[in-house]
Order: C-alpha cells, then sequence, then structure tokens
C-alpha cells in the first residue's frame, strides 16, 4: 500500500461522516455538510490521481471544483425557497 493510497483510505470517514450529515441534518448544517462532502472528495481524487499514476484523472478533480460553485448555489436557493 502505498502513501498515497493511504492518504485516501484515512479521508473515507470524514467523507462519511460529512455525506451522513447531508443526508440527515438540518438546512444549515447540511450545507455546510454538502461543501465539506465536495472538498475531500476533490482531495480524493486527487490522491487517487497520484496513487494510479494516471494523469488524466486529475480532470475529474478540477471538474468537480468547477461545478462546486453553482452546485453550492442552486442548494442555497433551494434550502431559501422551500424549506
Amino acid at each position: 500500500m502505498s502513501v498515497w493510497t493511504a492518504a485516501m483510505l484515512a479521508l473515507l470517514p470524514p467523507l462519511a461522516l460529512a455525506t451522513a450529515l447531508a443526508w440527515r441534518g438540518r438546512p444549515g448544517q447540511r450545507f455546510a455538510a454538502f461543501q465539506v462532502a465536495t472538498t475531500v472528495t476533490v482531495a480524493i481524487l486527487t490522491l487517487f490521481t497520484f496513487a494510479s499514476d494516471q494523469a488524466s484523472l486529475i480532470d475529474l478533480a478540477l471538474t468537480l471544483v468547477l461545478l462546486n460553485l453553482p452546485g453550492t448555489l442552486l442548494l442555497a436557493v433551494f434550502l431559501e425557497r422551500w424549506i
């Protein structure tokens, strides 16, 4: 097991906690948990790029970073209007 794989495995529990809180929290907690889950997911995808030695996989992390802002804004509008 490489250092990159160990780092990815170390980030899985925080991702699971953030996902659980995004699923079953209050609206403000869901919003913050969504942000944390996205940040941790980007870190995991970046580490996976180094662990697998595939440079093309970094595109997934960069795409997620670029889609994070519109997704966050849409979630904020949804929470403001309907919840």
